[in-house]
């Protein structure tokens, strides 16, 4: 597979962006304003733990709380594929506001106890459900941008999320004109024509540990088909770029980044899907 850094891959954000998020997110239809990312890590010391019985309560949850939450757009669980660390398990959710995130969270709490009305019986629940867990976590919030390409909302599979995160620089010489006009480019001959790719998603740091962040999710169907989509990705920008124009483009691209990249890949467990 090809994992060297590429920056053909990258579908470019303005660092202007990062400052104007919110604008851009809500030019596309179904688009969410805010995405939260919580690592939550495997209970390494449980020694009954079955995957179908985490399911099961991940889903009781899901039923009775979060796919009631008008205030949560959506919700997904990914769990380990390749990553530094096999203990991962990803929770993302989508938000139309900042404002929802903390509607929602005192919704989830109203949901609770509608759906668990006995005290002893919400505490074996909740219990049974942390102690799937560690207790370490860490949280991270995106803002989407525009140019993405959806997963179908019927997707019942559990498709392949490969996650590549890069790093801005601020260039003196950079402008929102040019990465738009670039990123735009990108999407309209690349990524829209690769059909490895059924879904992605742009994202650029909103509140976190580090706001060079540039956060790009693929959603392919298989480990097989994640290396087709770069191959198919090479084919469309030599179309597109050929020769020394895309020698040129890709260094005016490359001034925007520090050439630090991250790859992981995850498994998104459709089910505990809303």
């Amino acid at each position: 597979m090809k994992t060297t850094t590429n920056l053909k891959f990258i579908a470019i954000a303005s660092i202007l962006l990062l400052l104007n998020f919110s604008v851009f997110a809500q030019n596309e239809a179904n688009r969410p304003a805010y995405v939260t990312v919580t690592t939550l890590h495997w209970n390494m010391d449980k020694e009954d733990f079955d995957m179908d019985s985490w399911k099961a309560v991940e889903k009781e949850y899901l039923d009775k709380v979060t796919s009631k939450n008008e205030h949560i757009l959506s919700a997904s669980f990914y769990t380990h594929l390749f990553t530094p660390d096999n203990s991962e398990v990803i929770y993302v959710q989508t938000y139309p506001s900042w404002e929802a995130m903390g509607k929602a969270a005192a919704r989830n709490t109203e949901l609770e106890k509608l759906a668990w009305p006995d005290e002893k019986a919400a505490k074996a629940f909740f219990k049974k459900q942390g102690d799937y867990f560690d207790i370490r976590h860490s949280d991270e919030i995106y803002a989407p941008l525009d140019g993405a390409k959806l997963v179908p909302q019927d997707n019942t599979k559990d498709l392949v999320l490969y996650v590549r995160k890069t790093y801005f620089t601020f260039p003196e010489d950079g402008t929102e004109k040019e990465f738009d006009e670039m990123r735009a480019e990108n999407f309209a001959k690349v990524i829209s024509k690769n059909e490895y790719i059924k879904g992605y998603y742009p994202n650029v740091h909103a509140w976190g540990s580090d706001r060079t962040e540039f956060i790009e999710a693929f959603y392919v169907d298989s480990m097989c088909d994640l290396e087709k989509m770069f191959d198919k990705n090479g084919e469309l920008i030599d179309q597109a770029w050929p020769g020394d124009s895309g020698r040129a483009r890709g260094k005016k691209w490359g001034k925007y980044f520090t050439g630090v990249h991250g790859d992981a890949a995850y498994t998104l467990v459709a089910e505990l899907s809303k």
